[in-house]
């Protein structure tokens, strides 16, 4: 007596057959809701941004910061309340997209949704709280150490939060490859043997990414380029497990 061959999973015939205009607008809704989310932990964290002010500015070590501007030191406040709003805000952003994502995936990865927001959210935070503790420092003390005693330092706090917050959104979103890899692995799209033969490509790509992220120093580039290609060789292994699977 024969068994039956188990067939692959399939996404579901409603959400496959959805109408590009639904899509759309599911999309539209659910960047609504991700803006709203930002707004709200935006505003939070406005009424506490003197406290934030001050944690922000401990990879300076010291170094006094200045304003220029009659708005500067108001604007200063709405930056970084911002950036702490997109940081707090990542759960929902991450469920929205992972949701919206959802319909095209098989019903059981739509199961991992919420343990993919999760991983998501680690992920940015130890990216983003590796550059803060480790690269952040080492930056600052490279770039304001250079040529020190010919030129002196003015540094503005407009400056040095579109420096800090960039390079760490820079790194926060840059440890997510392991995510997209294991996606891009699950759909067939790439195979751990396309990732290993394209190292060499991809240690060019690593440094144009940071190049164009990161300020105009070789310093800062290099500091997020080997984060970069060890997440790229994750990626790798990810990939290679992920084929296993199927």
């Amino acid at each position: 007596m024969t068994t039956p061959v188990d067939q692959p999973e399939e996404p579901k015939e409603e959400s496959s057959g959805m109408p590009f205009l639904d899509h759309l607008e599911e999309l539209r809704r659910r960047l609504i809701w991700a803006f709203l989310a930002v707004v709200i932990m935006s505003a939070v964290a406005f009424y506490f941004s003197d406290y934030l002010l001050e944690f922000i500015q401990m990879p300076l070590k010291g170094v006094p910061l200045h304003n220029m501007q009659v708005t500067g030191a108001f604007y200063a406040y709405l930056k970084i309340s911002l950036f702490v709003g997109v940081v707090a805000a990542l759960p929902v952003v991450f469920y929205h997209m992972w949701r919206f994502i959802a319909p095209g995936l098989y019903e059981r990865e739509r199961m991992m949704v919420i343990p993919l927001v999760l991983i998501s959210t680690i992920l940015f935070l130890i990216g983003a709280s590796f550059c803060f503790v480790i690269v952040l420092p080492l930056a600052l003390q490279f770039l304001i150490g250079f040529a020190e005693g010919l030129i002196t330092n003015y540094i503005t706090i407009d400056s040095y939060l579109s420096f800090a917050g960039l390079l760490m959104l820079a790194f926060g979103f840059g440890f997510q490859m392991p995510i997209v890899a294991y996606f891009l692995g699950r759909a067939g799209i790439i195979s751990a043997g396309f990732l290993a033969k394209g190292r060499r490509y991809a240690v060019v790509l690593i440094l144009v990414a940071a190049a164009i992220i990161t300020p105009p120093d070789v310093f800062t580039q290099v500091l997020l380029g080997i984060p970069l290609y060890v997440l790229y060789e994750v990626s790798i292994i990810v990939v290679r497990v992920v084929q296993r699977q199927k």
